[in-house]
């Protein structure tokens, strides 16, 4: 098995003397380099290509976030692990939209640190616990959002197949269209349209058009 190659980002020379002490324990990875800022690390990437780059996020002139966005572009074959003090949800969804393929807190294991980086060399995703775990309550949190959203449009009130009669009706298709459309008859169709208005409180098809703009059930 091929060695698993890193190079350590971090502005502080003790924290990257700890994760490398860690790291070289580890069978199968070592560190190449380390940098502690943007330009070390560019002068680095010009003699040497890592498997994976273990990035802070806190550091002197770009942030680890922006590095992992250019890293991404100019180096795809690169795998980006973020390492940080920082665990809050916005500094997460914004690593992993800038490529990081992991995040751990700074207080992670040895054992977590050797897992995330076999895992992540293997072109899979790793997040430790906690990180998951905020990942999952925002996810949660925005499902909640959006169900809450189609109570007080009436949305959820609306069957599947409702719905759809609703978009395809929004997008100007006649009766026969829909019926085409949905191998359903013309007269199941205008029950289902009798059905939405009813239950959306609209009086006629401009009031239906208006309703899915509004609410993003079609786009113009």
């Amino acid at each position: 098995m091929e060695t698993v190659k890193v190079i350590l980002v971090d502005d502080h020379t003790v924290v990257r003397n700890g994760i490398k002490a860690l790291i070289n324990g580890m069978e199968g990875i070592e560190v190449i380099d380390e940098a502690g800022n943007e330009k070390e690390l560019q002068t680095s990437l010009k003699l040497k290509t890592p498997d994976i780059l273990i990035l802070d996020i806190s550091l002197p002139g770009k942030s680890g976030i922006d590095l992992s966005r250019e890293i991404n572009d100019k180096y795809p074959e690169i795998k980006i692990l973020i390492l940080s003090m920082y665990t809050n949800e916005e500094f997460i969804f914004n690593a992993i939209k800038a490529g990081a393929r992991g995040y751990l807190p700074k207080n992670t294991s040895k054992m977590e640190l050797n897992n995330a980086i076999n895992e992540i060399q293997k072109g899979n995703e790793y997040f430790s616990e906690p990180i998951s775990n905020i990942i999952l309550k925002s996810y949660i949190k925005k499902a909640k959002n959006e169900e809450s959203q189609e109570k007080e449009t009436g949305l959820q009130s609306l069957s599947e197949r409702e719905k759809q009669v609703l978009q395809l009706f929004a997008e100007g298709k006649s009766n026969k269209e829909v019926s085409d459309r949905l191998c359903i008859s013309v007269r199941t169709v205008e029950s289902h349209k009798h059905h939405i208005m009813h239950k959306l409180n609209l009086k006629s098809i401009v009031d239906l058009i208006k309703f899915a703009i509004k609410n993003k059930i079609i786009h113009i």
